[in-house]
C-alpha cells in the first residue's frame, strides 16, 4: 500500500529558506526524499547550506528576490533545469517588524510609517503573488501541484497589544504594527483565489495559520504569551513540519482553498 505522505523525488520550492521556519521546512522535506529548491536572497552565503542541508545532498540553493518577477523567472529556469518542474511551493518568505526595529515602526498606529507598510506588503503579499504566478503557473502547465501559503494568528485575529504592556510600562511606546497583520489576513483570500482559479488544472492551494514560535524572546513576553494560549507555551520550530508535509502530499489530495490553524489554541479563546 502506498504512503499518501510520500514526497520522495518531488521538487519543492521553499521561499524564505534561510529563515527560522524555512530552514526547518527544508530539512524536513529533504529528509523525506524531496528535491528541495531553497530560495532566499541570502542563499549562497557562508554556512547557509550547512544550516539547512546537513549532508542530505537533496537541496539546491537559489538566490532570488521574491519581490522581483525577473529574479523569480530566472530561479524557475535554474530549478527546472537542475531538478525539474516544481511539484510544490511553500511561501515562507515574510517580513515583520521585530522588537528591535526602529522605534517608529513599533510605535502608535497614528504615526506608523508608509515605508514600513510598503516594505512588509512587498515581501509578504506581492512576493506570494509573484511566486504563485511563476511557480504555480509552471505547476498548472504540468497539470499538478500544491502550494502552501504561510499566515499567522495575527492574520485571523488582531494582535493582543496587552502582551507588550511591559514595554510600555518601561517607557517605550511599543505596539505590534498593522502591516504584518494586514498582509497575513490578505493571504487567506489570495489562497482562495488561487485555489479556485487553478483547481481545474489540479493545483491545490492552502493556507497554514501558525502561532508564535519560540526564538529566545524576553521572559516577560513569554509569560504573557503562555497565559494567552491554552497549551501554555509558544511552538517549537519543528512542530509545524507535519502540516507542511500533509499539505504538499497526496494525504491532502481533496483539500484546497482551506486554512489549517495550528496555534496551541490561541484563537479558540
Amino acid at each position: 500500500m502506498s504512503n499518501p505522505f510520500d514526497l520522495d523525488g518531488r521538487v519543492i520550492v521553499v521561499t524564505g529558506a534561510m529563515g527560522q521556519l524555512g530552514r526547518e521546512f527544508c530539512r524536513e522535506l529533504a529528509g523525506r526524499g524531496a528535491r528541495v529548491a531553497a530560495l532566499d536572497r541570502a542563499a549562497g552565503e557562508a554556512a547557509s547550506r550547512a544550516a539547512i542541508d546537513p549532508g542530505a545532498g537533496r537541496l539546491l540553493e537559489v538566490q532570488a528576490d521574491v519581490t522581483s518577477r525577473e529574479s523569480l523567472d530566472a530561479a524557475l529556469r535554474r530549478i527546472a533545469a537542475d531538478l525539474g518542474v516544481p511539484h510544490g511551493l511553500v511561501n515562507a518568505a515574510a517580513l515583520d517588524s521585530p522588537p528591535g526595529a526602529p522605534a517608529e515602526e513599533n510605535g502608535p498606529l497614528e504615526t506608523y510609517p508608509e515605508r514600513a507598510w510598503d516594505r512588509v506588503m512587498d515581501v509578504n503579499l506581492k512576493g506570494t503573488l509573484l511566486c504563485g504566478q511563476v511557480f504555480g503557473g509552471a505547476m498548472a502547465e504540468a497539470g499538478r501541484g500544491a502550494i502552501v501559503n504561510i499566515s499567522s494568528t495575527y492574520g485571523v485575529v488582531s494582535p493582543d497589544q496587552r502582551l507588550y504592556d511591559y514595554r510600555r510600562e518601561a517607557g517605550a511606546p511599543f505596539f505590534k504594527p498593522i502591516a504584518y497583520s494586514a498582509s497575513k489576513s490578505a493571504l487567506l483570500n489570495v489562497t482562495r483565489y488561487m485555489a479556485t482559479y487553478w483547481a481545474p488544472r489540479n493545483v491545490r492551494v492552502n493556507t497554514v495559520t501558525f502561532g508564535g514560535v519560540f526564538n529566545g524572546q524576553d521572559e516577560r513576553f513569554l509569560a504573557g504569551y503562555a497565559a494567552r494560549v491554552p497549551l501554555g507555551r509558544m511552538a517549537r520550530p519543528d512542530e509545524y513540519n507535519g502540516a507542511i508535509v500533509f499539505l504538499l502530499s497526496d494525504a491532502s489530495s481533496y483539500m484546497t482553498g482551506s486554512n489549517l490553524v495550528i496555534d496551541g489554541g490561541w484563537t479558540a479563546w
